[in-house]
């Protein structure tokens, strides 16, 4: 059986655990860099320091979260790269400057997102070429693939889009193609400056298809994931720690992070400094998975939902929702899923008893009886929505979110869960406590994964039946 899983491990997953080839007494660019610079033969190879500069009014305004920083956090840590600093600007050539002038002398990659649009007050790349004392050149091929742009929409392109087409002297043109404004990446001194569009649209495949790849040729960046990610769920982060931490025992130096959501925790296991190879780290995460169980989640970073989308596929089912407290928070998080269509057949929002009673067919006299937060209630409501839209499968909600309602028997964060399946119907209960967003996302992620572990042993007690047989 360990055998088979370390097979599918490795198929599946071959990309991201590939041992690393040893360079021999091979240089990457920087390190060369580096060695002429200091004048001292290469003892250690040293990672790169990298700093990232956000610019925008409106991130320091409040008006939007500066997720630029954590997406750029996320994906150099998959290539075993840290930011060392990160600093919020607005695009003014006075704050600017010297803050780029500080992170030039300081850091070995610098990026910058955001003030390289067509308005007036995106200054980024002037105040960049007065630092660095260097003019600006215009490009003919950002001009055309601009107006080849505004003629698919039919637009006009106006005088002050052409700012766009300007770039620092020597820099390399980063074409956009989910824009107008195209990144730029210039080398000098040892440095390596990479300036991207501010929008998460552009920023993105940018990041992902231009600029990595320039830092894998460099050397900097792994061309491999430079960490195993085991996603889990019921199970928290100190629990966690305990169950497996007689297994990192036995790997001293062996890099381990937990990162906490909501029902939710990631542990990523990287070789660190132990002594260990890729292989046996592949093989120390497979000991976790079988250490976790059904609170092992998946490999990667995968939502509930894709997971039971994953089973239901598998298996050709269709599926459907009734919600109250969560108010479409359970159908919205399978719609975010590429492709739900195929077994999401819909879901039926019903808030009041009203509702209940004309969109699900429910009685009255299980709301009279019982109440609309009670056990009855959510069977009642997954068995109407199963009949309602003709599915295999469904799963509702209802429960107390707060911060009103409640009694003595259903307090605030009572939620009852409604399963529905070929083999049968169950209900589920889950007090939390909380804001009444927190809530309604954790009784969101406590359905889904109820459902997950039901489909699991669903599939185990069909393969027992079959081994019987």
């Amino acid at each position: 059986m360990r055998q088979a899983t370390h097979l599918f491990l490795q198929v599946s997953f071959g990309f991201f655990f590939q041992a690393r080839l040893s360079r021999g007494n091979l240089l990457t660019p920087y390190e060369r860099i580096t060695n002429a610079v200091c004048n001292k033969p290469n003892s250690m190879e040293r990672k790169p320091r990298i700093e990232i500069i956000n610019l925008g009014d409106e991130l320091l305004n409040g008006i939007r979260l500066n997720g630029h920083l954590t997406y750029l956090g996320e994906k150099f840590a998959e290539r075993g790269l840290t930011i060392a600093s990160a600093s919020i600007i607005r695009d003014r050539p006075n704050d600017v400057r010297p803050e780029f002038c500080r992170a030039w002398d300081a850091a070995d990659i610098i990026i910058t997102t955001g003030g390289l649009g067509p308005t007036t007050d995106d200054l980024t790349r002037e105040a960049i070429a007065e630092a660095l004392g260097l003019s600006l050149e215009y490009h003919s091929s950002v001009e055309t693939s601009i107006r080849e742009r505004f003629e698919r929409l039919g637009h006009p392109v106006t005088k002050n889009n052409l700012k766009q087409c300007y770039a620092l002297s020597g820099a390399k043109i980063l074409p956009n193609r989910q824009g107008t404004a195209p990144g730029q990446y210039l080398t000098r001194d040892g440095k390596h400056l990479f300036m991207l569009p501010g929008p998460v649209t552009e920023l993105h495949p940018m990041f992902e298809e231009q600029v990595l790849p320039i830092l894998e040729t460099l050397g900097f960046a792994d061309p491999y994931q430079a960490y195993i990610q085991l996603r889990t769920v019921g199970v928290g982060e100190s629990k966690l720690e305990m169950l497996l931490q007689p297994h990192f025992a036995q790997y001293p130096g062996l890099g381990i992070g937990y990162c906490a959501h909501r029902g939710v925790v990631d542990l990523r296991l990287s070789i660190g400094t132990a002594s260990m190879n890729r292989i046996q780290l592949e093989d120390l995460a497979e000991t976790c998975r079988d250490e976790l169980g059904e609170d092992f989640l998946c490999y990667g970073d995968l939502s509930l939902a894709q997971v039971v989308y994953d089973n239901l596929r598998s298996t050709d089912k269709s599926f459907s929702t009734a919600e109250s407290c969560t108010g479409g928070l359970l159908s919205s998080s399978f719609t975010d899923v590429p492709g739900a269509s195929k077994f999401f057949a819909g879901g039926s929002v019903c808030y009041n008893n009203d509702a209940k009673i004309q969109t699900l067919d429910i009685p009255e006299e299980i709301l009279i009886q019982h109440g609309a937060v009670s056990r009855e209630c959510a069977l009642a409501m997954v068995t109407g929505a199963a009949e309602r839209f003709g599915t295999d499968y469904a799963l509702s909600i209802t429960g107390f979110a707060g911060p009103g309602g409640g009694s003595q028997d259903n307090p605030v964060g009572t939620i009852y869960i409604g399963y529905f399946s070929p083999s049968g119907i169950w209900s589920h209960k889950e007090v939390f406590a909380g804001s009444r967003e927190s809530i309604k996302e954790r009784a969101v992620i406590a359905a889904l994964d109820f459902m997950r572990r039901r489909l699991h042993s669903a599939r185990v007690e069909d393969f027992m039946a079959t081994e019987l047989d």
